[in-house]
């Protein structure tokens, strides 16, 4: 008995911490996407938190404007040409987003995560399933 209790709470912990991290990224990108992020609009998903807080898994949908000054290497053909290049651009800020997240959350967490960003292509999924099933 006292072994689901635990477990249970654990989870309610997890879930808590999660969207804390979730939502508190969520400003960070919003308050420094016009200097740090070329104005992208880029919106956490999803996040999963290890259970010994080592690791943020961080699911982003990133939408860049038509007149963002982005450079795209090969492969101008994928139409995430962009949003790819942006994913590599915060992938290389991850430190300095983890020190603003460490800042926000210091009463709240006493260990921040490392901070690993992935592309969320759960609407291009879906988009590429109703047109499959509209054939």
């Amino acid at each position: 008995m006292f072994f689901l209790y635990f477990c249970i709470m654990e989870n309610r912990r997890m879930e808590k911490i999660n969207r804390l991290i979730q939502k508190d990224l969520s400003e960070i990108f919003r308050e420094t996407a016009k200097g740090e992020f070329l104005s992208s609009i880029i919106t956490v998903t999803k996040v999963n938190v290890t259970s010994d807080l080592s690791l943020a898994r961080i699911y982003v949908s990133i939408f860049v404007p038509a007149n963002c000054p982005i450079e795209i290497t090969k492969g101008q053909e994928n139409p995430q040409a962009k949003e790819i290049a942006m994913l590599q651009i915060i992938k290389q800020k991850k430190d300095y987003l983890r020190m603003i997240l460490a800042q926000r959350e210091r009463h709240q967490l006493r260990i921040i995560p490392d901070l690993v960003f992935f592309l969320d292509d759960t609407l291009e999924y879906a988009k590429r399933i109703d047109e499959l099933l509209k054939k």
